[in-house]
C-alpha cells in the first residue's frame, strides 16, 4: 500500500499564515479511517519538512503563499515550481534543496513528481491574529477540494501503473 502524507504548514498566531493548518482541520473528518493517509501539521519547512516526509511514497503540503495573485487563489505546484528562498540563514533550505540533501544522505523520500504543494494566496502574513482574512477564509473549502482531487489523482496514477 502506498503511504501518503498530507501536511499543513503555518503559524496559528499569524493571520493568513495559519491557512494550511485550518485546511488540515477541515480535512481530518473527511479522511478519517484512511490507513494509507497520514494527516499532520507543522510549523516549519526546509529540513524539518523533508525529515517528516521520510518513508512516505507521496506527499501533499498545504501552506500560505505570496505571489501577488488575488488573495484566496489556490495554486497547485510541484517541487520544481517553488521559487528560490531568500534568507540570511544558512540553516534555512528550500524544500527542493532539503529533499536533495535527504536523498544524498540515503533517506527514503517521495520522488519530486509524487509531491504536490497546495498554496493558498495570502493577504496578510504579518498581523498577529488567529483568524484568516475573509478572502483566505473563503478559500479554505476550495483548498480542501483541491487536496481531495490530488489524492484521487495519486490513486488513479497508482492504478494505471499496476
Amino acid at each position: 500500500m502506498m503511504k501518503t502524507l498530507v501536511i499543513g504548514l503555518g503559524n496559528p498566531l499569524i493571520a493568513d499564515d495559519s491557512v494550511g493548518l485550518k485546511v488540515i482541520d477541515h480535512l481530518r473528518p473527511q479522511l478519517l479511517g484512511r490507513s494509507d493517509i497520514e494527516i499532520d501539521e507543522d510549523y516549519w519547512g526546509g529540513l524539518r519538512l523533508m525529515e517528516r516526509m521520510i518513508d512516505y511514497d507521496r506527499a501533499i503540503v498545504i501552506d500560505a503563499i505570496c505571489t501577488g495573485a488575488e488573495p484566496g487563489t489556490i495554486h497547485l505546484l510541484e517541487v520544481t515550481d517553488i521559487p528560490t528562498q531568500k534568507t540570511n540563514s544558512a540553516h534555512d533550505l528550500t524544500l527542493r534543496m532539503a529533499l536533495t540533501v535527504g536523498r544524498q544522505a540515503g533517506a527514503k523520500l517521495p520522488e519530486d513528481d509524487s509531491i504536490r504543494l497546495i498554496g493558498i494566496e495570502a493577504k496578510d502574513v504579518l498581523t498577529f491574529d488567529e483568524s484568516c482574512t475573509p478572502e483566505v477564509e473563503a478559500a479554505i473549502p476550495h483548498a480542501v477540494e483541491k487536496v481531495l482531487e490530488v489524492l484521487d489523482s495519486f490513486t488513479n496514477d497508482a492504478k494505471a501503473s499496476n
